[in-house]
């Protein structure tokens, strides 16, 4: 029964209507096994991390996790639909058309692509644009200067669940270039939605963020329609919707995630001006890739709550299939070339992600992690300890210089000239999926 959220439920039984094709047979009455409501089962929420019971005795917590987990892309979905229209290079070329000069710019635009643009278009009221240009001033430090050494350990996060990680496993990212594609991809996006502007309606955040929804839409979409043509059938029952959205707030949310315990721990109910504007600049890209703004709370107990519901109402399983994207991922190379430079770079930056790994998602247990295929031996110790001193420190520095108003314009052209040296590095982002290269999945 609906009682907190008949507007997100709304959108949730829209599907069917707005996409028959492909969500005719969907049963948006029944919860998928993924969904664990039981009070004596292990989630993904790990007991280091949060207690459940707080959770399971909210009602309104888990009536929006149990609605949203069966939410996909209203508007995005629709448009990834017509690929048995249009070809993959024309979806795409009219995608970023449409994103750089307008829908107007696109001939006969397709009205999907339309409604698509609009919802991305939309303002939400609660924004406070000022706040999110700040935040993207303060973002961009760590993006320039962090980023590149610990985001393959956040993104194996992301596949350490059975249930949340098969979409990607369906996709073939167990192998070792597919999986280096995917962290720098990722990597790419969140650096260039710092920017400055990026995520004005003409920016190139705002055009990475429709790419990302429309890869996010394919994948959805060659899910539940391909994978029958192909004999592999996606278990609704069982998985749900193919990347709903809510897996894709743990991404979203992570560092303010971060903050809120930070703030918590500090005894504080309310962020500091920076922590709010830094919030604001996540919020807002969050709801460009769709999320809804009920899954993306403004304040710290809202944000832990909400993250530790996700995760405590998440089934847990760990299977082969994440155990080969997590070591697909770490044995994957990174950089652009093989110089020793590259190699030495490559191999600090593992250690550091390791160490993000252990230390983010595994409570600082090294067991943990290595039943997971992360293992951190001494040598990343010692790469760690040689090289903190200075990726520390500078990050330290840079951001002290940030909060001097005679320093602030002069730091943050140091930190753009590095944001740009950085996504030359990762190299072109694509967000597509091509489902030729999609991988048989045994369930």
């Amino acid at each position: 029964m609906v009682t907190y959220y008949p507007e997100l439920a709304k959108r949730v039984r829209s599907q069917r209507d707005l996409q028959p094709d492909l969500y005719g047979d969907f049963d948006f009455d029944r919860q998928p096994d993924r969904l664990a409501t039981e009070p004596d089962v292990e989630t993904a929420l790990p007991s280091w991390a949060g207690d459940r019971a707080p959770i399971l005795a909210d009602d309104r917590v888990m009536e929006l996790i149990s609605t949203a987990t069966l939410l996909g892309d209203i508007v995005a979905d629709p448009y990834a639909a017509l690929m048995n229209s249009y070809s993959l290079t024309q979806l795409i070329d009219m995608l970023k058309t449409a994103c750089r000069e307008g829908v107007e710019a696109v001939p006969d635009a397709p009205p999907e692509l339309v409604a698509f643009i609009a919802a991305m278009e939309a303002t939400p009221q609660w924004l406070d644009f000022d706040l999110v240009r700040e935040g993207a001033r303060q973002e961009r430090i760590p993006a320039a200067l962090l980023a590149p050494f610990i985001t393959r350990g956040a993104f194996i996060a992301t596949f350490t669940n059975s249930y949340a990680a098969l979409p990607m496993a369906l996709t073939g990212a167990l192998s070792g270039k597919r999986a280096a594609r995917r962290v720098n991809e990722t990597a790419s996006f969140f650096a260039v939605t710092t920017l400055p502007g990026a995520l004005d309606r003409y920016g190139p955040g705002f055009e990475a963020a429709a790419m990302v929804r429309l890869m996010h839409s394919m994948v959805r979409y060659n899910a539940l329609k391909r994978s029958v043509k192909g004999g592999r059938k996606w278990d609704t029952a069982i998985y749900g919707m193919p990347v709903p959205q809510v897996d894709q707030m743990p991404a979203g949310m992570i560092g303010q995630y971060l903050l809120a315990l930070k703030a918590k721990q500090e005894g504080r109910k309310e962020f500091t001006a920076e922590e709010r504007a830094v919030v604001e600049f996540a919020r807002y890209r969050c709801f460009l890739l769709g999320l809804p703004e009920e899954l993306l709370p403004a304040e710290p107990a809202g944000i832990i709550h909400v993250m530790h519901a996700r995760s405590g109402l998440l089934r847990h399983g760990f299977d082969s299939i994440c155990q080969e994207l997590v070591r697909g991922t770490m044995s994957a190379y990174l950089r652009p070339g093989t110089s020793l430079f590259d190699r030495c770079a490559e191999a600090v930056e593992k250690s550091f992600s390791k160490f993000t790994f252990v230390r983010t998602f595994c409570g600082g247990n090294n067991d943990v992690a290595e039943a997971m295929g992360v293992t951190m031996g001494p040598t990343d110790l010692v790469r760690i300890a040689l090289t903190a001193p200075f990726i520390l420190g500078r990050f330290s520095v840079v951001s002290r210089a940030s909060r001097i108003p005679v320093l602030r314009d002069v730091t943050d052209a140091y930190v753009i000239g590095l944001l740009k040296l950085r996504l030359a590095t990762y190299g072109k982002p694509e967000f597509t999926t091509d489902s030729t290269h999609y991988t048989p999945v045994a369930h």
